[in-house]
C-alpha cells in the first residue's frame, strides 16, 4: 500500500500565529511524539513556554535524567547465583527489570522514548543471552546514549556482551572469522541494505572484529584476547592496514559519513514523524548531523521545533505500537503505576500483540507503523484496554474525576466534557458529530436528561467518575484512539 507523505514546512523553527496558536492540541502532539503521552498538568505546564523552549527543556531533562538504581545482580555471573536456583532467579530478574523499564517508561518520557527507538535498532534478544547482567548493561547503554553520539554508542554497543553473544561476536576468531556482526552492523545499524559497502568489505571487517571471546563462566564478561585476533593487513572501505575494532569504527564514519547520516536520519523521521521519508528534509537533518559530529542531540532539536514537525499532517500519522497504546494512555491521564501485576499484565498484552520487551521479531526489529495492527490484534487492543479503564474505576475514581474536571473547566455542561476528554484522549478528537453525539449519550450513562437540562448534574456526583469509564471505552474502540 503507497503511503503518501503530505506535510509541508521546512526546517526553520515554528513560529505560532493567530491562525496556527501554541495550543493544547500542538502541545500535545509534541509531548506524545517525544515522550509517551501528555497529561493534562504536562500539557498545562508546556504551554507556559514556547515551543522551542519546551523541545529543548524535554531533551536537556532526558540528557541530564539520572540512570536507574544499579541492581545488585548488574554484573554477577553464574558463579554468583545459587546453583541449584540459577535458572529460575535470572529469570525473575529480567522480569522485574522489564517491569521496572515499563514503569520508567511511563515516568520519564523522552528519555525511555529514545531507548526503545534504540533497542529496535540495535537489537539484541534476551532468548538469545539469557544473562540478566548482560540484559542490565546492554539497557543501561541505551538510555545513556540515547541522545548522545551516535559513533560512540556504535563503538560501545558492538562490545557490550548482549550484543557480542547475539550476533556471535564472541565466536569471531581469527581461526573462524564469523561475519554475522559484521554483516549487521553495515546492513541494519549505520549504513543501510546494500548501501555503500561490498561482500569483501564485511569478511574485512569480521577478521578486524576476531578476538573479543574470551568468557571465564556463563554471564561472566566477555573480553578481547589478543591471541585470537586476526593480525594480519585487511582492506575495508578501500583502505589497507592491521585493522582492529576502533579502526573499524574510524574508518567507517570517515569513509561513509554521509551515508551514515542519511541512514540514521531517515530512521529518526520514519519514527518520529512520518512513515514516508520526506527526502528534503532528511537530507538537511543528515548535514546537521555530520556538521555535529553525530551527535544525536542537535538533529532532534532541529527536528521537533521545526515548521515541518509542526505541520497539520502530521497529527495522526503513526500507529501506535503495543507499549505506545499502554504507556501513552498511563501518561495522558498521570495514571498510577505502582502496581506490579499490572504491570506484567500490559508487558503481557503487549507481547501477545507482537512486541515483547528486549525481543524484538529479528535483528531486524520490529517492522512497526501498519504491522502492529491486524484483525487479531486490534481485538486484543481493545480487550486490553477495556480491562484497564474498568480498574481504573477501582483504582484511581478521584484521579478520573480530576482529569475530567481540568481538562472541562469543570463544566457540567456534558457535551462540554466529553469533547474535552475526546480531545485530550485522541489525536484529533471526533470531528464527526455523529460520533460525538454517541459519545455524550455514554457518557451521560443513565442520569435522567433532567438533570442535565436542569444543569443540576455536576462532575462531583458520586457516579461521575463511572460516566468517564464509560466514555472512556467508547473512545478507546475510536480509530484515532490507535494513532499518534
Amino acid at each position: 500500500m503507497v503511503i503518501t507523505n503530505c506535510i509541508q514546512g521546512d526546517l526553520t523553527p515554528f513560529t505560532p500565529t493567530a491562525d496556527r496558536p501554541w495550543n493544547a492540541y500542538r502541545a500535545r502532539h509534541l509531548l506524545r511524539r517525544l515522550g509517551f503521552g501528555a497529561s493534562p498538568e504536562a500539557v498545562e505546564a508546556a504551554l507556559q513556554v514556547s515551543p522551542s523552549q519546551l523541545v529543548d527543556q524535554l531533551i536537556d531533562e532526558a540528557i541530564q535524567m539520572p540512570l536507574p538504581d544499579e541492581p545488585e545482580w548488574a554484573y554477577w555471573s553464574i558463579s554468583d547465583y545459587d546453583s541449584e536456583e540459577a535458572i529460575q532467579m535470572a529469570v525473575m530478574q529480567s522480569r522485574e527489570w522489564t517491569v521496572r523499564w515499563f514503569r520508567d517508561m511511563a515516568a520519564n518520557g523522552l528519555r525511555e522514548k529514545m531507548a526503545l527507538f534504540w533497542h529496535n535498532h540495535f537489537v539484541t534478544r534476551l532468548d538469545d543471552y539469557i544473562c540478566p547482567s548482560y540484559l542490565y548493561q546492554y539497557h543501561k547503554l541505551l538510555q545513556e546514549k540515547g541522545l548522545a553520539n551516535f559513533k560512540e554508542f556504535t563503538h560501545a554497543i558492538g562490545i557490550t556482551p548482549a550484543m557480542l553473544v547475539f550476533l556471535n561476536g564472541a565466536q569471531n576468531t581469527r581461526f573462524n572469522p564469523n561475519e554475522n556482526y559484521a554483516r549487521e552492523l553495515y546492513e541494519l545499524f549505520t549504513l543501510g541494505q546494500d548501501n555503500g559497502y561490498t561482500q569483501t568489505d564485511i569478511e574485512e571487517t569480521a577478521r578486524a572484529l576476531t578476538g573479543w571471546v574470551d568468557r571465564a563462566e556463563f554471564c561472566a564478561p566477555i573480553t578481547f584476547v589478543p591471541n585470537l585476533f586476526d593480525p594480519g593487513s585487511k582492506t575495508i572501505f578501500g583502505r589497507t592496514g592491521n585493522w582492529g575494532y576502533d579502526d573499524v569504527i574510524d574508518i567507517l564514519f570517515e569513509e561513509r559519513a554521509t551515508e551514515i547520516s542519511l541512514y540514521i536520519c531517515g530512521k529518526i523521521y520514519e519514527h518520529f514523524v512520518h512513515p514516508e521519508q520526506d527526502d528534503a528534509i532528511v537530507a538537511e537533518l543528515a548535514a546537521t548531523f555530520r556538521a555535529n559530529d553525530f551527535e544525536i542531540a542537535p538533529v532532534f532539536r532541529q527536528l521537533f521545533k521545526s515548521e515541518h514537525f509542526f505541520d497539520e499532517y502530521v497529527p495522526g500519522t503513526q500507529i501506535k505500537s503495543p507499549i505506545d497504546n499502554f504507556v501513552g494512555l498511563l501518561r495522558d491521564g498521570a495514571f498510577p503505576t505502582d502496581n506490579r501485576e499490572l504491570m506484567l499484565g500490559f508487558i503481557y498484552f503487549a507481547s501477545l500483540q507482537d512486541q515483547q520487551i528486549f525481543d524484538p521479531t529479528d535483528v531486524a526489529g520490529w517492522p512497526g507503523n501498519r504491522s502492529w495492527l491486524n484483525t487479531n490484534t486490534i481485538t486484543l487492543r481493545w480487550q486490553s484496554m477495556e480491562l484497564y479503564v474498568t480498574y481504573l474505576f477501582e483504582s484511581a475514581p478521584e484521579r478520573l474525576r480530576t482529569i475530567a474536571k481540568m481538562l472541562s473547566n469543570n463544566s457540567n455542561d456534558p457535551e462540554v466534557v466529553t469533547k474535552a476528554l475526546a480531545d485530550h484522549f485522541l489525536v484529533k478528537g471526533l470531528t464527526n458529530e455523529t460520533d460525538l453525539m454517541a459519545a455524550v449519550d455514554a457518557f451521560k450513562a443513565e442520569v435522567p436528561q433532567n438533570y442535565f437540562d436542569e444543569g443540576s448534574w455536576n462532575l462531583d456526583w458520586d457516579i461521575a467518575p463511572a460516566q468517564v469509564v464509560l466514555l472512556m471505552l467508547e473512545l478507546i474502540k475510536q480509530p484515532d484512539f490507535q494513532l499518534l
